[in-house]
């Protein structure tokens, strides 16, 4: 079996702007054949953390809104909570910091709502009993959606690989809960001869696991496994069983994706644009990896991140990153197991690998 994947690039004729393009590519991927009428429409969708630069513009979704409205949909954009330190950690906080990045009702056209609300508690167990999850927990106003739409900004991911249709449905669909037990897969320890006890790890540990004593030391009872303590650290004194972590993470995700798509129709539209190495939730993005690609969009979310990866991995590497494998991302990540999660949706039933790529 084969699903199709829509593509365009980036490149304009003179009577079309980019909005344009993108509104002509989900059409003849077959958007309008979905039954919006009085239905309550999800957007799935990054807000951006304030001070990176390469999230997806609100000028976007402003368009697919449009398309779902004149359809008859009852359409909103949401995004859950997050573990970590930063402007997205409660609903209050988190709504602030997208309406600065341009993600408001006058910019949208339609509401932005806190998927599993103000404190990441208002969630949904969805039954899957899959190989790693029993029971999903997903942000609410996802699971009370009749239609998932996801809008994927394509890019890095220091433990993950790379984000986009999984990753973006999977832990950004998950409650604060949920996001915890994704990220238990491997838990992170201390090489005391390396470690300087400068204290970078403490300060951007959300569970506030990290003592100095004198070096650091982690509180196992504590942490969640989310590998920020090993971003932070500029001398890779904070280590972990990288094939563990990575590979049951994702696979992890695909099983949460799996949950918020449960028995809903969806639809799926991933921008490879801005492909910065490290996630939208990080506060600074880098110079892009490779040049800007151009939009995807299909109903397969597996084959959508197969043809994305594949794309990528067809471009040179932006030459100031050195190339060290055929995957790109492996190049800048070499530690993360990315295919195991598009090779887990697979097998869970999510989508297939194979596709063919439609050019329009």
């Amino acid at each position: 079996m084969e699903s199709k994947v829509f593509y365009t690039s980036l490149k304009l004729n003179k009577n079309e702007n980019l909005l344009d393009k993108l509104e002509k590519l989900v059409k003849k991927a077959g958007i309008e054949t979905l039954n919006f009428q009085n239905k309550f429409v999800a957007i799935k969708i990054h807000f951006g953390e304030p001070g990176n630069l390469a999230y997806l513009r609100p000028n976007y979704s402003r368009r697919i809104v449009e398309i779902i409205k004149r359809c008859g949909g009852k359409v909103f954009l949401t995004d859950c909570n997050t573990l970590y330190i930063g402007r997205r950690k409660n609903g209050l906080d988190h709504l602030e910091a997208a309406y600065e990045n341009g993600y408001n009702p006058f910019q949208t056209g339609c509401q932005i709502i806190i998927a599993d609300g103000i404190k990441g508690l208002n969630q949904e167990e969805v039954p899957i009993n899959l190989e790693y999850i029993e029971k999903a927990k997903i942000g609410k106003a996802l699971y009370d959606a009749d239609i998932i739409i996801s809008m994927n900004h394509f890019k890095g991911h220091e433990l993950a690989g790379f984000g986009g249709v999984l990753k973006n449905l999977g832990m950004g669909g998950a409650s604060r809960a949920g996001k915890a037990e994704i990220h238990s897969s491997g838990k992170p320890f201390i090489d005391e001869k390396l470690c300087h006890a400068c204290g970078g790890c403490r300060k951007v540990c959300a569970q506030e696991a990290i003592t100095l004593n004198p070096k650091a030391q982690i509180d196992y009872d504590l942490c969640l496994g989310c590998g920020r303590c090993i971003s932070a650290c500029r001398i890779d004194a904070i280590k972990t069983d990288w094939q563990e972590s990575s590979a049951k993470m994702n696979r992890k995700v695909a099983e949460y994706a799996y949950a918020v798509l449960k028995d809903k129709e969806h639809f799926h539209i991933s921008f490879v644009i801005d492909v910065s190495p490290y996630c939208d939730c990080d506060s600074r993005n880098d110079i892009p990896i490779i040049g800007d690609v151009g939009f995807l969009a299909s109903f397969d979310p597996v084959a959508l991140d197969q043809a994305c990866m594949d794309l990528v991995n067809s471009m040179p590497l932006n030459n100031v990153y050195q190339k060290h494998q055929e995957d790109n991302f492996k190049s800048l990540h070499p530690h993360s197991f990315g295919e195991a999660g598009l090779e887990h949706a697979e097998k869970i039933g999510l989508g297939v690998r194979n596709y063919r790529l439609i050019e329009i």
